[in-house]
């Protein structure tokens, strides 16, 4: 009897003994388990993040290389040294827009032509170029923003409120139109227009005829055809009426050649003397200032500003590259490195632009082009 209870015993106690261990067991095969499945989650989510950066990678377009053309309105070196940061600035503009591009190669023409030639050529994929070089060019070429810069505390059509409200200063308001003016110099035939003007005496042809001129190339703006167009509606003659006229390659140019005393007068837009008045005293070796020495002859009506166009003729463009570019630009010049880079054309912000946008430029263009 009590061998039968010792041995009911141990039965007992080794069946105990068999199911912990089959416990511990399933215990650890379970946290197995789980274990593996945590992997294999975790590197399932590390695959999925892996293939989205690749796929976002692979959505960009490459282009490798853009160009950007630049019209020589102020001195080229300044120019290229100025708008360097672009480079960078437009890369990444970009890069977010959907294109990864290799190089942003910027150059200055050698007149106003030569930007919209290249862009006609599609040489160059993008052109900032005065709405006069853009109608002369609009078969190769097509406007996608319009440059605002601030107005300026002087804005009459009447000469002599130019010369009696100096310096010509900045306003708070953005405006899309600018001026051109005829800028009579130091010389002294420059300072006999002048007095003439402030002593609310009008000229006549013979008295501009009697003056030596500076101008730019027939396309610029400012520098050329609304000009012609103030002479035309004023004195029913043009530019190539004057019998001493040389053409500048830029408005620095100009500028030092007016403080030389070489020309008398010059034409060019309304805020260059701000633009200039360092060098007047400086490189020019001039020992007044500019607003002492110059004086306004001559304001023309309002001028539509700066164009951003793009190339009809660039291997690269297309409907999608030409949107990215107009909202690339108009984001830098809402940065402050974007809107020291665009100064240098007194650019504030651009605006989206259409072609009908420059039908009254292209007006003024087949006007002075029957002219000459």
């Amino acid at each position: 009897m009590l061998k039968k209870l010792w041995f009911l015993l141990l039965i007992a106690f080794f069946s105990v003994l068999v199911a912990c261990g089959d416990a511990e067991k399933g215990n650890a095969d379970n946290t197995s388990d789980n274990e593996t499945e945590a992997n294999e989650t975790e590197n399932d989510t590390e695959s999925e993040s892996e293939e989205e950066t690749t796929d976002e990678e692979a959505s960009n377009k490459t282009i490798d290389q853009l160009s950007i053309g630049f019209v020589p309105s102020r001195d080229p070196e300044e120019i290229v040294t100025a708008t360097e940061p672009l480079k960078g600035l437009l890369t990444e503009e970009l890069a977010d827009l959907g294109y990864d591009v290799g190089e942003v190669d910027i150059t200055v023409g050698t007149n106003y032509e030569a930007v919209g030639e290249a862009l006609s050529a599609g040489t160059s994929d993008i052109g900032l170029i005065p709405g006069g070089t853009y109608v002369l060019y609009d078969d190769g070429a097509e406007v996608i923003l319009t440059a605002t810069r601030a107005g300026l505390n002087n804005d009459s059509d009447n000469a002599k409120d130019w010369n009696e409200n100096k310096p010509t200063e900045s306003a708070d308001n953005q405006v899309t139109y600018y001026r051109a003016l005829m800028i009579a110099g130091p010389s002294e035939k420059g300072q006999e227009l002048a007095e003439k003007v402030n002593n609310n005496e009008e000229l006549t042809f013979d008295d501009l005829n009697s003056a030596s001129w500076a101008v730019m190339s027939s396309s610029s703006p400012a520098g050329y055809i609304y000009p012609a167009l103030w002479l035309k509606d004023n004195y029913d003659k043009t530019i190539t009426d004057l019998e001493n006229v040389v053409q500048a390659d830029s408005y620095g140019n100009a500028f030092a050649r007016l403080a030389a005393e070489q020309i008398d007068v010059m034409v060019t837009y309304a805020d260059a003397r701000r633009d200039n008045a360092e060098s007047w005293e400086g490189d020019f070796e001039r020992e007044a200032s500019i607003w002492d020495e110059t004086n306004v002859i001559g304001v023309t009506p309002g001028i539509y500003n700066d164009t951003v166009s793009v190339s009809k003729n660039s291997d690269i463009m297309d409907e999608d590259l030409k949107a990215a570019i107009q909202q690339a630009f108009m984001n830098i010049a809402e940065t402050e490195e974007g809107q020291e880079v665009i100064s240098i054309y007194n650019h504030e912000g651009y605006q989206e632009a259409t072609d009908s946008d420059y039908d009254n430029e292209r007006e003024a263009q087949e006007m002075v082009q029957s002219l000459n």
